[in-house]
């Protein structure tokens, strides 16, 4: 492997094996709802997680979750050390000595590129660069990224619970970083599953998102109410919780970014769905992080 130091260097080499990134952290940029689930799951393994928000609250608020939560985590799982979170207040703090970096924020280009640039300057040279987007391809991030065989799609779900992610190349995605990815993270208690091509929803979040929009289909057409979809889903499916239920988890604000992406790539999705959501999210209503969305929370 090459030397870290050369920051921006061109055309270098990412694969990795556990053994030589197991002592050198991870840096998390997001401490929101996945942002803080993504660091307690780098953090499974004894290593540290270096996680950066520009509000120091939330900062807080994650470092704790991690503190609090990982020992189960570990202990549950089965095998693996419980190592420790950070909160840090730069991006060059947070990417000293990196292995991986892991972006977590909203859903939103005009805040995402502009963070890519900043990492871009700050990495070590052999730091991967990974994006949580949920529904924005990494190619649509990488303006500012100088070596974009170093980046990639790294999407999770609702870990520890739900610990699968998808990878997904940007087009130029290195080779061997992507094998590094599929033979390391499984260590950490993540199973990845590769996307073959790129697909704006991943593998399994198009899949879902055919679910959700049509569950929020028959609500907003008066068809059903948010508990009878979830409640069918729990008794059918044996799942312990229903769509609703997991948006209110995951934000409704969110929810709904993603949406508004899905319809400028297929302008032919009905609006119900995104009009039902905005209702909720006009009235301040995101779901268990404002204590009331489709359900109310104490």
């Amino acid at each position: 492997m090459t030397e870290r130091g050369t920051k921006g260097r061109i055309g270098m080499a990412y694969t990795q094996d556990f053994d030589g990134i197991r002592d050198r952290p991870v840096a998390v940029f997001g401490a929101g709802t996945l942002g803080r689930r993504i660091a307690l799951m780098f953090a499974s393994r004894g290593g540290t997680v270096r996680i950066y928000d520009p509000s120091a609250e939330q900062g807080a608020a994650a470092v704790d979750y991690v503190a609090r939560t990982l020992p189960d985590v570990v202990a549950e799982r089965g095998h693996g050390e419980v190592g420790r979170a950070e909160a840090v207040t730069s991006v060059e703090a947070a990417l000293e000595d990196a292995w991986l970096v892991v972006e977590a924020v909203p859903e939103r280009l005009d805040l995402k590129i502009p963070l890519w640039g900043q990492i871009d300057e700050a990495a070590p040279a052999d730091t991967i660069f990974a994006t949580n987007s949920s529904s924005y391809p990494s190619r649509t991030m990488a303006e500012k990224v100088r070596d974009r065989s170093r980046l990639c799609n790294m999407h999770f779900y609702m870990p520890p619970g739900s610990p699968a992610v998808d990878l997904m190349s940007d087009g130029e995605t290195d080779r061997g970083l992507l094998d590094t990815l599929l033979a390391v993270l499984p260590e950490f208690g993540i199973h990845p599953f590769e996307a073959r091509k790129e697909s704006v929803g991943f593998i399994f979040n198009r899949i879902w998102a055919a679910i959700k929009r049509e569950s929020l289909a028959v609500v907003a057409e008066g068809v059903a109410r948010p508990e009878d979809v979830d409640g069918m889903f729990r008794i059918n499916w044996h799942m312990p919780v229903g769509p609703f239920q997991m948006m209110d988890q995951v934000g409704l604000d969110v929810v709904l970014d993603i949406e508004n992406h899905y319809a400028e790539e297929y302008p032919d999705l009905p609006s119900g769905p995104r009009e039902l959501l905005h209702e909720y999210v006009d009235g301040g209503k995101l779901g268990v992080k404002t204590g009331e969305g489709f359900y109310t929370y104490p």
